[in-house]
């Protein structure tokens, strides 16, 4: 058995027993980080069937040939072509290849495993830049709800139907989602609906549909969701426009159909909480104008972050962590006059305390997990079957795309996309063309169909401790209605 059958086996089993955690009695966490850590260990111990390690070349066209990989270029027949022009441009240029000797059998070694630990290092950057981003959020959102900051919305929702209240949950999410993003729009409303729901079955109801509408909203927004994102920047969708425009109403459909059937059977009301507070903040006593002040900085901040990543191209947790740092320089001065007890449980150092490291370290695994699968080939693989199988039809491709999503993360398959296709000047596949508009919407929305296949639905996830078997059965058919009813609307709303 090769090593990458052995990695996608590890996989699988680790998913099952994320999906089984509470019937097996072991967190999530455990499982996700020992798949994601053996995925890499077999990799660095077995690297060089993969990385296809040949002492006869440079180091310059190993890394050029890893290159190519990840672009999912890997037919044999062109790799041989791709390596005559290599050699061609040598004997036209050689002292532009001077110095750039054969490595040593001796180093063949210890230049996979420099390899091996860049392949690591350039995926940790990514992953790394997620997990900050969440921490911050997570962060500025408990602040928030440390001063009580969340009653400026709460107080205005009076409903206790549980219909009605779960379409003003999902609008506000959907709308909220295209302004901040899926993840922190999904974070926020999890604290909100913390503050008007006391049932813990009913607050996963809500939780549920809150993945569904910050998946949705995100997807029709260059700033929404990462894979929207990640096309709006790299230039297949460069034009912000078309983004909104064209995918709104595909992505408004796929939240609308599933509340429609929900109204259906969700009945009664919902009996609110007499006071939820985390632990720590119970003696917490921010005056009035400081609950207001507080959320609308908070708000702000959250805000700020898309703003300052359009401004300087830098990730988005470095926003995100500017707008930490304000607010818990600013919170620091405002409590500063305050008693020991006043201020208790006020400070982001205490906040920072309630924070869900577990759920944090279950991103962490998954990610290192799909990560792995993605540096071996596999999704590139996932890729290369699609294309043949149906025969580059850019709406049955897109479709699997989305449904895949929800197995792994859509970040890479997305990437794998735009690498496997390049940009035309004209048609399906140019710059802004329907090929792009729809891996958008579908790379968005279809991590819906699993708890665990998109960043929003694993910090619903983690927040809420929802289970991975009660998500299938109670939101997934729901969430699967909703993306086939927006991909049909956007089929006939351009194909038609």
């Amino acid at each position: 058995m090769g090593i990458e059958y052995l990695m996608v086996i590890i996989f699988i089993v680790g998913y099952i027993a994320i999906a089984l955690e509470h019937n097996i009695k072991v967190d999530k966490a455990a499982s996700a980080l020992v798949i994601g850590m053996v995925c890499w260990g077999l990799y660095a111990i077995w690297p060089s069937e993969h990385l296809k390690v040949d002492t006869e070349q440079s180091v310059n066209q190993l890394m050029k040939d890893k290159e190519l990989r990840e672009r999912n270029e890997t037919f044999v027949d062109y790799l041989e072509h791709e390596e005559e022009e290599y050699r061609e441009e040598v004997f036209k240029h050689p002292e532009a290849y001077e110095g750039r000797e054969r490595i040593p059998v001796e180093e063949t070694k210890e230049y996979v495993q420099h390899f091996v630990k860049h392949g690591l290092t350039h995926h940790l950057y990514d992953i790394a830049g997620i997990l900050f981003f969440l921490l911050g959020a997570m962060t500025i959102v408990e602040l928030i709800d440390a001063y009580d900051g969340f009653s400026v919305i709460t107080d205005r929702i009076t409903t206790t139907n549980k219909v009605k209240l779960l379409w003003v949950i999902c609008v506000l999410t959907f709308f909220m989602s295209a302004a901040l993003d899926n993840l922190t729009t999904s974070i926020v409303m999890i604290s909100v609906i913390r503050k008007l729901i006391d049932d813990k079955k009913v607050k996963w109801l809500f939780g549920g549909f809150i993945i569904i509408a910050a998946n949705a909203g995100g997807a029709w927004s260059p700033i929404g969701d990462v894979t929207t994102t990640m096309l709006w920047n790299n230039g297949q969708i460069p034009d912000t426009g078309v983004i909104i425009v064209n995918l709104i109403i595909p992505s408004l459909v796929a939240m609308l159909v599933p509340l429609t059937l929900a109204s259906f059977f969700v009945k009664g009301t919902v009996k609110r909480p007499d006071k939820v507070m985390s632990l720590g903040h119970d003696n917490a006593t921010p005056e009035k104008w400081e609950k207001s002040f507080v959320f609308a900085l908070g708000l702000c901040g959250l805000l700020f972050v898309p703003v300052f990543k359009t401004v300087t191209h830098l990730p988005p947790f470095t926003g995100m962590m500017l707008s930490l740092g304000i607010l818990w320089l600013i919170t620091e001065l405002l409590i500063s006059r305050k008693d020991s007890a006043s201020k208790k449980g006020l400070t982001v150092v205490s906040v920072l305390q309630k924070i869900d490291t577990a759920s944090v370290l279950f991103f962490l695994g998954i990610l290192m997990a799909v990560a792995a699968l993605q540096e071996v080939g596999h999704l590139a693989q996932v890729a290369h079957f699609l294309d043949n199988t149906f025969d580059q039809n850019i709406y049955s491709i897109n479709v699997s795309i989305g449904l895949l999503s929800a197995i792994v993360d859509n970040v890479p398959l997305v990437a794998a996309a735009q690498g496997m296709y390049p940009i035309d000047s004209t048609g399906d596949f140019a710059a802004n063309g329907m090929f792009w508009q729809f891996l958008a919407y579908c790379a968005g929305t279809g991590g819906s169909a699993l708890i665990i296949g998109s960043a929003a639905g694993v910090a619903v996830m983690g927040l809420e401790k929802i289970s991975f078997g009660w998500y299938i059965k109670k939101i997934s058919l729901y969430a699967i209605v909703g993306y086939f009813a927006g991909a049909a609307t956007y089929y006939f709303m351009f194909a038609v």
